[in-house]
């Protein structure tokens, strides 16, 4: 996901120095070639939520819509990855140190970063920000990324229930946060739409404050062998980095699964290719593509702007044409339906 970038790491001094650990993987990219073609230069600052890039999911889909930009603009980009059991001062200090560094505009990926954020664009009026999946920051400077998740997972719910031999079938979440609710109330709804009696496992990796279930594989991996032996045939995740142990599992069980965010078919070893139906897509690379453009024009609003159905911010990959095609009518005729407002997705 780097072709055309030229990637170095950065030498952070004096107030960088004040991030310590939570600095680590720290990345500035800048575009090849130079300014010759008339593109305007644009500093953007991107903090990374648990996982970071290489989560070939969340994350990741936030990195893609910088390349996306690139056609439009030449960006030099400044990225900062979290760190497990890391503090809201962490963040703020991230965020502070983007800002400070004449990186504007500054991105922040996730929902934790709501409260520094919160802290740090008051400090920086100048200085566009965003926020992917919170909207409860507000200020002039402030944009927010929202998403009709629910909608997306109704889709996969009902993919994974017109697929499911046993009449069973299983979610996997993060962490059990309102957001990764949202993907279970779709999930559950569209799968009980495709099919009344379908049978549905539920399990949170972690819960409250603890952020880990979203960069852990290895408990992924056995919450899925559990569902999987307990007759569930398809297993859908919503747990960022995590989710790679569904696909681990999937492969070893001869079971489907379901990606989230990015098309995790497309990154998947050859082991796990035939067996990942579809994702869940959530186009966090075109809000990111969208408002870094919109800054880079002066045009970016403050506010929420929410990618849905209607919009194509959300949706489901077809990359596995081979296992998602018998039930792709369906699922085109459910999406309709929801843009129509004939039905409506449940959020809880």
């Amino acid at each position: 996901m780097r072709r055309g970038l030229r990637i170095s790491l950065v030498t952070l001094t004096g107030a960088a120095l004040t991030l310590g650990a939570s600095a680590c993987g720290g990345k500035k990219a800048t575009t090849g070639g130079d300014d010759g073609g008339g593109k305007k230069t644009v500093k953007v600052g991107l903090a990374y939520d648990i996982g970071g890039r290489g989560d070939k999911s969340f994350n990741d889909a936030a990195y893609a819509g910088l390349q996306k930009v690139q056609s439009t603009l030449n960006l030099e980009v400044k990225d900062i990855e979290a760190t497990k059991g890391e503090s809201d001062n962490d963040k703020v200090q991230r965020l502070e140190l983007l800002a400070k560094s004449g990186y504007n505009p500054v991105i922040a990926v996730g929902f934790a970063y709501a409260g520094p954020l919160g802290k740090v664009a008051k400090n920086h009026p100048n200085t566009k920000f965003a926020i992917v999946d919170d909207s409860s920051v507000t200020g002039p400077n402030v944009t927010n990324l929202v998403f009709a998740e629910e909608q997306g997972s109704f889709l996969v719910g009902a993919a994974a229930a017109l697929k499911s031999k046993t009449g069973r079938i299983g979610f996997i979440g993060g962490v059990d946060t309102p957001l990764i609710k949202k993907f279970e109330a779709g999930y559950t709804a569209g799968a009980k739409k495709a099919k009344p009696d379908i049978k549905i496992d539920v399990k949170y990796i972690s819960r409250g404050t603890d952020f880990s279930g979203f960069s852990d594989p290895a408990k992924g991996k056995t919450v899925a062998e559990g569902q999987y032996d307990g007759g569930a045939d398809v297993i859908y995740h919503a747990a960022g980095l995590s989710g790679v142990g569904l696909f681990q599992a999937a492969a070893a069980k001869q079971k489907y699964a379901i990606g989230v965010d990015s098309d995790q078919y497309q990154n998947a070893e050859a082991a796990q290719k035939p067996l990942i139906i579809t994702s869940m897509l959530k186009r966090v690379d075109t809000a990111v593509f969208d408002f870094v453009k919109a800054a880079g024009e002066g045009t970016a609003k403050a506010g929420p702007i929410t990618f849905d159905l209607k919009n194509d911010g959300v949706g489901y990959s077809t990359a596995n044409a081979a296992e998602i095609k018998d039930v792709q009518a369906k699922l085109d005729e459910f999406k309709q339906q929801i843009v129509s407002g004939a039905i409506t997705v449940p959020t809880k």
